[in-house]
């Protein structure tokens, strides 16, 4: 770690992540096959852990399905290509995201823990800490 680094890190008294609820395919294939009623249900869950966890939330949101996503990228010679879908390659879906302001990163996981066994969708929180936070 370099000195600029190392100085910054000992003046954090909070850091942001950004945590993002992923899920298989087969998840997201369930959750498009529930009723409303069922989806409500799930929404309920959702947002009673929004609300339990409302002090570290800064901003969050869910997202479409991948269907509905369009990627930009440089292709051959810088040539811009437009496609559909997400440009990541894996087959898991990111459903959400919120960004959160905790202490340091056990704070993030415990919060990350609390939404795998409360909610009963998109089972996979990744971590992600944001520059400049």
């Amino acid at each position: 770690m370099g000195i600029a680094m190392q100085e910054r890190d000992e003046r954090i008294d909070h850091m942001k992540y950004f945590l993002l609820f992923c899920a298989p395919p087969e998840e997201l294939a369930a959750w498009l096959a529930m009723s409303e009623e069922e989806r409500n249900q799930v929404r309920a869950k959702s947002g009673q852990w929004m609300a339990e966890h409302q002090a570290y939330l800064r901003h969050d949101n869910g997202l479409h399905p991948p269907h509905t996503v369009t990627s930009v990228h440089a292709g051959a010679g810088g040539q811009l290509l437009v496609t559909d879908g997400p440009f990541l390659e894996g087959t898991e879906v990111i459903g959400g995201y919120a960004e959160i302001e905790v202490a340091d990163l056990d704070e993030a996981l415990q919060l990350a823990k609390k939404w795998t066994s409360s909610v009963p969708i998109y089972h996979v929180v990744e971590i992600w800490p944001l520059l400049g936070a």
